[in-house]
């Protein structure tokens, strides 16, 4: 029997200060594909808990305990809301403390749902307010919608019981689900009933699961990315190369949004972005369906990428994402293409992450082409 302090070395730790936050908003709202959050507000809420004198820290996957439990904490809903409704602050807190006392156990460490969007500063915030670690990996290497759509579900974890709060202080339990989506159905229902969006964290899982099943080095590719951006503009070199250099990554289209339509169902954002092309691309059409996330690209009406690779729309001359919630009539945008990880390329991850998820009948799933 060992001590929780002994599930991990402290001096294998990554203490983020102000600049990691920067990096990390630009990394994790390129690799969001338009949703997980809006990463600025995400960042805001991090930025001020250093300020007050909150630890922010993020530990090599590698480096768990076996036995340690690890809970993964995420924001659920449409983003939209989350940009018209600031949170209040606590929700991943409570969350985190209902599951403690439900189940009568004690949380070792905290995991990042998704690495997308400001999903990937929730962990922090909630890991500093704990004063707990989050594992330097997630459950999707980017963000997905739905909830059953992480490399932990996947591949075997039951994500109930869990704990749903929201803005208004209600804590709601989900003691059992027959399947993750039902739980996703479930957890839906309950998010639109409390405005549209709150705080979830799943049953616990123990740290060999995580480090078999989670997606790793999240934290540290988006850190890196927002990093090889930042020295892009800095040197006023080309941001949008600098990105595909650094991920494998391929750009797909430039053009400006002619048309936009995007509604609020369900507790989702959906719609379709429609492209007119420029420079490289001048005479040519684009369009991007959504579904909180970029899920599909057709370039003149064929598709050129779908998930679960990843779409980015990107600002033609920063490089930084605009989330699908940012999206406007006339910005100049860049599409560019980054392959997913591997082990959302398997046969029983395509069935919950690929086109047959969102119902994309006819869309046919093919790797990017040298990734």
């Amino acid at each position: 029997m060992i001590s929780p302090k002994d599930y991990f070395d402290p001096k294998d730790l990554w203490i983020f200060d102000h600049d990691d936050l920067l990096s990390l908003e630009i990394g994790a709202g390129i690799l969001g594909t338009g949703g997980g959050g809006n990463p600025y507000i995400g960042k805001l809420r991090a930025r001020q808990l250093l300020d007050e004198g909150y630890t922010l820290s993020v530990l090599p996957h590698q480096k768990i305990h076996d036995d340690a439990l690890c809970v993964s904490v995420g924001g659920i809903g449409a983003p939209v809301v989350g940009v018209e409704r600031l949170r209040e602050g606590r929700e991943g807190l409570r969350c985190i403390r209902a599951l403690e006392a439900h189940l009568d156990v004690t949380v070792d460490a905290i995991a990042c749902e998704e690495i997308g969007g400001s999903n990937s500063m929730e962990p922090l915030v909630v890991a500093a307010l704990t004063g707990l670690p989050v594992i330097d990996c997630d459950g999707m290497g980017r963000a997905f919608p739905e909830m059953q759509m992480t490399t932990f579900s996947i591949y075997g974890h039951s994500s109930t019981p869990s704990a749903m709060c929201d803005v208004h202080g209600n804590v709601v339990l989900f003691q059992h689900a027959v399947s993750e989506l039902w739980h996703e159905r479930m957890a839906r229902a309950c998010v639109v009933a409390q405005g549209g969006a709150s705080t979830l964290a799943s049953a616990p899982m123990t740290g060999a699961f995580v480090k078999q099943f989670g997606i790793p080095n999240s934290y540290t590719q988006a850190v890196s990315l927002g990093q090889a951006v930042r020295q892009a503009q800095k040197n006023h070199d080309d941001p949008i190369e600098a990105i595909c250099k650094k991920e494998n990554g391929k750009k797909l289209f430039t053009g400006k949004i002619s048309d936009l339509k995007r509604h609020l169902r369900g507790g989702f954002v959906r719609g379709e972005v429609q492209l007119v092309g420029i420079d490289a691309h001048h005479g040519e059409t684009g369009s991007v369906l959504i579904q909180n996330e970029n899920l599909v690209f057709f370039h003149d009406g064929e598709m050129e990428c779908c998930v679960p690779d990843l779409i980015l729309v990107l600002d033609v001359d920063s490089g930084e994402a605009i989330t699908t919630e940012m999206l406007r009539y006339g910005q100049r945008v860049a599409i560019v293409a980054l392959p997913c990880h591997g082990l959302l390329r398997s046969r029983e991850a395509l069935d919950v992450v690929g086109p047959k998820a969102f119902g994309l009948d006819g869309v046919v799933y093919t790797p990017m082409k040298g990734s």
